[in-house]
């Protein structure tokens, strides 16, 4: 019986890195604690909703890299697409546009870096590094040219303060039960890309290409099509949090979602997702944005630098990384053994 039992869990912690995602809720109780303990504001209400708020970039970021990143691919361009998502959707409203319209012009856009990440990685096989490093830039230049080179004017300008409010109270300071609008925006993506993830074929089949493209090409899977798709679920999340990067300053800024991209990869890799492909679950990339979201806002409250914050949120990234490499290792030797 007792067999049975160790069995049961050990195929359940190896399932699609259910193992980290645990690890990484287990880090984030204790991490919290911790801060909580030498500085009891940590859990205070207004600090938890804030924290809760904060998170929810880092977490919608985080869900676009993942979906890149189990393909075994990156994507440099996420942090541009942000700002340029931003700065459109800015520029529309603050000329007297639609809101809607203005956010849905912003979106389509976005959409389109995605879809041409799609083309270049997935149709000409381009080096994922460098199609994306490539329209990172191109997303970053148009962010600069929308409203010619300068930040936009405050979007109340054009749509009246009273509509203004209500963006910005929509995507950043308004509440709904209690709890930040922001928060619920991330929480409903997520469970629709996680459900997308674990229980469809599109899911399965971006596993698939990320543990073996080329098994996966044989079994009929279209490497195009998944790969386009995952590229057009990270820059539909890169897009909202330019919306929400818009309604909190209530203005376009031409330097929104910088080192975005970078934010994203922390949030999965932390939350075990491989950057080397096949394997990790959104479940730990909530986990890792709220570990990356505690940590930041941990440090800030008992005084740390900021060089320290981003020294210690380095090392754990490089910590993970490094797991999960011999992790991979390990599994590789014990394969190659019972082989033989």
């Amino acid at each position: 019986m007792e067999n049975k039992k160790n069995s049961f869990f050990k195929n359940l912690l190896s399932i699609r890195g259910m193992g980290s995602s645990l690890i990484a809720f287990v880090a984030l109780i204790l991490i919290y604690v911790a801060f909580g303990l030498s500085e009891p504001n940590v859990f205070s209400t207004t600090n938890i909703l804030n924290l809760l708020r904060s998170m929810s970039k880092y977490l919608l970021i985080g869900i676009g890299q993942s979906y890149i990143l189990i393909t075994g691919n990156i994507d440099l361009s996420i942090g541009s697409v942000v700002g340029m998502s931003a700065m459109i959707s800015a520029t529309l409203m603050s000329s007297g546009l639609n809101p809607v319209l203005s956010l849905l012009i912003a979106l389509a856009c976005c959409l389109l870096i995605g879809l041409i990440n799609g083309v270049l990685v997935g149709k000409f096989m381009l080096p994922p590094f460098i199609a994306t490093l490539g329209t990172m830039f191109v997303a970053r230049g148009i962010a600069y040219m929308v409203n010619g080179n300068r930040n936009t004017n405050a979007i109340s300008t054009g749509l009246g303060k009273e509509s203004a409010q209500r963006v910005q109270d929509f995507f950043y300071y308004g509440k709904t039960l209690g709890i930040y609008n922001t928060f619920f925006i991330a929480l409903i993506i997520f469970i629709v890309f996680f459900f997308i993830l674990s229980k469809t074929r599109t899911g399965r089949h971006i596993y698939a290409i990320g543990s073996n493209i080329e098994a996966a090409k044989l079994s009929g899977i279209s490497v195009f099509a998944i790969t386009t798709k995952a590229y057009m679920v990270s820059a539909f999340c890169s897009a909202v949090v330019g919306f929400i990067l818009c309604g909190q300053a209530g203005m376009g800024n031409m330097e929104a979602g910088n080192m975005y991209e970078m934010y994203g990869v922390a949030a999965g890799v932390i939350g075990g997702v491989s950057p080397l492909g096949g394997t990790g679950l959104l479940l730990g990339t909530f986990a890792g944005a709220a570990v990356w979201q505690t940590l930041e806002n941990g440090l800030n409250l008992i005084g740390a630098q900021v060089g320290i914050q981003r020294i210690v949120i380095g090392v754990i990234v490089v910590l993970s990384v490094l797991l999960d490499v011999l992790v991979r290792s390990g599994s590789k030797i014990r394969i190659k053994k019972q082989k033989i």
